[in-house]
Formats: structure tokens, C-alpha cells, sequence
């Protein structure tokens, strides 16, 4: 859970002394006024030695390094994930919509979306109260769950990352068949009606599901609940690409799609244990946890391959890799080794049964399993964070919550989640029809997305 009271430090000049007291004094009463007087401070009048806190070298040279790692997961990670599961004609495509979908993200971040999200004005649906980062500086510092700052801006970038990655990742069932003029009008909408409201809902202070105590350390409802259930109903308004399901659309390198897994895992790490903000312990139990939620995840899959009589695969290896990252994601600070270990075999099991069997019965197409994967093992990971948060199952939580109380608490969080991404996502993708149409045309699918799209191709 990202909390969000910000402690904007005071720029106090030093006063060259002559060496007289009375001078002194002066100088001292001067210092105070400074302090008492901060504009907009939520500590005005507080002392010094508050006022002048200073980010903590280690948290913040900790969440540099995280948001950068968050970055890696986009580009090149995720980009080489979904591009290596495309065919070899929509690959460069693939390629441009997950980077420019993350730096339209990126932009727009820092123009409303922060201050919708997190700003002082965070519970109004759209925010201009510190757009553009207005009022914000070198010296501007953002509270941790201690009594530890960060840098504002490194919390700012940190948290502009996370909406960065949410919008690509809806990439990954619309891919091969949407144009790059309609994802470029659906980004900006989205992001303003969904991803910005349930951002705040869940993670800042007086949002709707974080005063009602729902627990989401990283992002299981706001990133990956939000883009897949986003995800499916902007395919389902796309239609099936020409072909499916009759026609074979196999990935056309797995090789790139397993570099783009190594490249995810990695940068998780960033995700989970960065969310913590600050490095300490509980960043430590985020790391741990998402390093055996994803081997447990990995395994579980090729196992249930094996099962069902096929071979254990590579794609089965990636797919189980990223089910297990994201059901800890909710639980990474919200769960011990153990717990976490069952996610991952949990939210394994029931994405393979949603890939395999559910799209096949019901004829959707989610092209790259963003649903599949990213909204069902998002789904399972948030209720099952309130199980795996309980002591009698190694959680650090203090049982002071009963276990039902809050796997009910989730729950509320998962289903208020799903509808409002439904619902916001349908009108954005209405509006970025009217605008440009949603789909490619024939010629242009059959001819694949590098060309029609970019004029290039991936290969030669």
C-alpha cells in the first residue's frame, strides 16, 4: 500500500554572522519564521528539525534503482515478452505500441495524471491541483510508511512507471489487429476515467479501497486486475483477428519471448520490493517472495502440461513465470515465503485453466493472454492476499483482521476493480472509434502491422 502525505522541506538561507548576539538572535527568529511559514506545508508551523527533513540516501538511492529496474520490465521486457508471441509480420508493431504507449503514459503522468492520482486534490475524479508538478522541486520530499522521506520526484517517476507498464500491458490482447492512431487516442482517456481513479481508490490516503483496508502492495487491482479485465473488453470490441481460432498463430520466437521473461523477472523485483519505498526488512520479505511465487508459478505450469499429457514448454515456463509474479505482487509485502510459494502453484493452476480451457469455450481473443494471465492471476493473487496476510500461515499480519474479514475486504476491491475498468475502458475504446476506428483493415492485417502501420519490418 503506497501511502501519500507529502513533506515539502523549507529552503532556509544561511545567514552570515558578524559574530554579535544580538545578530545571532536575529538570525535565529528569521529561521523560524521561514520554518512556521512554509506555504502549503502540511507541517507549517512545526519545528526545524521537522521541517528540514531530508530523503534518507539509502531509500532513495533504492527506489532510483527500482524505478529503473520498473522501466526495464517495458522496455525492453515486456516488449520482447508480447513481440516474441506475435508473428513475425507484427512484431516491429508490437515493439512501438508497448514503448509508445509507455511514453504517452509517461507524459501525461506528469501533466494530471500524479495529481489526480496522489496530488492534494487526489479525491476529485480530475485533478489540476499540482498539474504539471506545479509546486514541486528539488527540495520536495514524499513520506514513507516510517518516518523516512524519499525525494518527491523519485516517487514521482517510481509511481509514473507503474501507469506506464498498466497501459501496455492491455497491448497484450489487442495485438495484431489495432491501430496505432486508436491505442495513441484510447491511452490518454484511459488512463484519465480508469487507471488514475483506481489508483487512487487503492492507494492513497482517503481513496475508497485503502481507507476500507484492502491490501494491495504492488499493484494486483490497480495494474493487473485493471489491465486485463481493460485488456478483454477492448479485444472483445476489436473482434477476432482474421483467422482465429481455425488458423495456427504460433509465437513466432519463444527465444524473445523468454528474454523478455528474464527481463520481467528481474525488473519485478523493482516492483515488489520498491513498493515498500524504503529498503529495509519488509522490502527483503518482497524480494524473497517474488522470487519463489514465480519459481513455484514456473513449475506449476510445465507440471500441469505434463499432466494433460503434452510436453513441459518454454512458453509454459513463461507463462507460469509471469502467472506467479503477478498473484505476489498483491502479497509481496503482505505475505510470508510460504504463502507466497501457494500463490504462485494457485494463481499457476487457474490461469492455465483460463489460457487452455475457458478462452477456447468461449471463443475470445485475448490474443497474448493478457486476461488470462495479468486479470485472472491478478484476481487470485488479491483474495488470496487476505489468507496468506495471516499469522497461522507465516504473514506478518497481526490477525487483528480475521481471515474472512479480509479476504472479504479484497474481494470488495476486486469486484469495484473489474467494473469500473469494464465500464471506463468501453467508453474510451467508444470514443477512440469515433475518432479513428479501433481496427486495421483486412489488407492491412493480412500484410501484417510492420508495414501497414510503420512502413518497416521487423526482419529482412
Amino acid at each position: 500500500m503506497i501511502r501519500t502525505p507529502f513533506v515539502r522541506a523549507a529552503s532556509i538561507g544561511t545567514a552570515l554572522l558578524a559574530g554579535a548576539s544580538s545578530a545571532i538572535a536575529t538570525a535565529q527568529e528569521a529561521v523560524q519564521e521561514a520554518v512556521d511559514g512554509v506555504t502549503g506545508s502540511p507541517i507549517a508551523g512545526a519545528t526545524a528539525e521537522a521541517a528540514a527533513a531530508v530523503p534518507n540516501p539509502g531509500n532513495n538511492a533504492w527506489m532510483m534503482t527500482s524505478t529503473i529496474l520498473v522501466l526495464l520490465m517495458i522496455l525492453p521486457g515486456l516488449a520482447l515478452f508480447y513481440g516474441g508471441l506475435t508473428r513475425s509480420k507484427n512484431m516491429l508493431s508490437t515493439l512501438t505500441q508497448v514503448g509508445a504507449t509507455a511514453a504517452l503514459a509517461m507524459l501525461i503522468w506528469v501533466m494530471w495524471g500524479y495529481s489526480t492520482a496522489f496530488g492534494p486534490e487526489g479525491n476529485a475524479f480530475f485533478s489540476w491541483g499540482n498539474a504539471f508538478l506545479t509546486g514541486t522541486n528539488a527540495d520536495s520530499t514524499a513520506a514513507t510508511f516510517s518516518d523516512e522521506v524519499i525525494s518527491e520526484y523519485v516517487f514521482i517517476s517510481f509511481q509514473m512507471t507503474f501507469a506506464a507498464i498498466t497501459a501496455a500491458l492491455i497491448l497484450g490482447a489487442t495485438a495484431e489487429r489495432m491501430k496505432f492512431s486508436a491505442m495513441m487516442v484510447f491511452v490518454p482517456i484511459w488512463l484519465t476515467i480508469v487507471y488514475f481513479p483506481i489508483a487512487h481508490m487503492v492507494w492513497a490516503t482517503g481513496g475508497l479501497l485503502f481507507d476500507a483496508g484492502a491490501l494491495d502492495f504492488a499493484g494486483g487491482t490497480v495494474v493487473h486486475i485493471n489491465a486485463g479485465v481493460s485488456g478483454l473488453v477492448l479485444a472483445m470490441m476489436l473482434g477476432k483477428r482474421r483467422g482465429y481460432p481455425a488458423e495456427p498463430m504460433p509465437p513466432h520466437s519463444l527465444v524473445m519471448t523468454m528474454i523478455g521473461t528474464g527481463l520481467l523477472w528481474v525488473g519485478w523485483f523493482g516492483f515488489n520490493a520498491g513498493s515498500e519505498l524504503e529498503a529495509d526488512g519488509v522490502a527483503g520479505l518482497a524480494m524473497i517472495n517474488t522470487f519463489v511465487a514465480t519459481a513455484a508459478g514456473a513449475l506449476t505450469w510445465m507440471v500441469i502440461e505434463k499432466l494433460a499429457g503434452h510436453k513441459g514448454s518454454a512458453l509454459g515456463f513463461c507463462s507460469g513465470v509471469i502467472a506467479g509474479l503477478v498473484a505476489v505482487t498483491p502479497a509481496a509485502g503482505n505475505s510470508g515465503p510460504f504463502g507466497a510459494i501457494l500463490l504462485g502453484i494457485v494463481a499457476s493452476a487457474v490461469c492455465y485453466f483460463f489460457v487452455a480451457k475457458v478462452k477456447t469455450k468461449f471463443g475470445y481473443d485475448d490474443s497474448l493472454d493478457a486476461f488470462g494471465i495479468h486479470g485472472i492471476g491478478g484476481v487470485v493473487g488479491a483474495i488470496g492476499t487476505g489468507i496468506v496476510v495471516q499469522p497461522f500461515i507465516g504473514g506478518p499480519g497481526d490477525g487483528e483482521v480475521g481471515t474472512l474479514a479480509q479476504v472479504l475486504i479484497q474481494l470488495e476491491g476486486v469486484v469495484v476493480t473489474i467494473v469500473w475498468a469494464a465500464v471506463g475502458t468501453f467508453i474510451a475504446g467508444m470514443i477512440a472509434k469515433l475518432v479513428t476506428g479501433l481496427r486495421v483493415s483486412e489488407e492491412d492485417e493480412v500484410n501484417g502491422l510492420d508495414i501497414a502501420e510503420h512502413g518497416e519490418r521487423a526482419y529482412n
